[in-house]
């Protein structure tokens, strides 16, 4: 599905969507993951921002780019535990991810991780990842394909 969001309340709106969608698929062993496409500024991270605090966190979210990955504690009336933001725009492959521990948190299905950049990783994601597409259109577009 295709998608223009116009202004940042569009994004905020339709990552609040996603969050609600997302919060009612649990997998059978194993977690949650949604892989995040697009160049830098195409709204991976405001989405990221609205999608965590539609699960009722309170901290302020930043790109994870320097320390890879973000842990996101939720309020127990989730059905998750934990968010966990990865940014793999600095990582080789997906094998150094697995020495930061992925093989743990992709097989917790307490956990929902969104992968800004999961072309570097590839080779390790699971083969039922979500997909978004993020494309700047301009100051204030963004095309969405999910």
């Amino acid at each position: 599905m295709k998608k223009i969001l116009k202004n940042l309340k569009e994004m905020e709106k339709f990552a609040e969507s996603f969050a609600n969608k997302t919060s009612d698929s649990k997998l059978a062993g194993e977690a949650v993951v949604v892989g995040l496409y697009g160049d830098l500024g195409s709204g991976k991270t405001t989405f990221t921002k609205s999608f965590v605090s539609a699960f009722g966190v309170k901290q302020t979210v930043t790109s994870p780019t320097f320390v890879i990955e973000k842990i996101y504690k939720l309020p127990k009336e989730n059905n998750f535990k934990h968010i966990i933001h990865i940014d793999a725009y600095r990582l080789n492959s997906g094998e150094e991810m697995k020495d930061l521990g992925w093989d743990k948190i992709s097989t917790d299905p307490q956990n929902i991780i969104l992968i800004e950049w999961p072309e570097k990783i590839a080779d390790i994601l699971p083969k039922n990842t979500k997909k978004i597409y993020f494309k700047f259109v301009d100051e204030n577009t963004r095309e969405i394909i999910f």
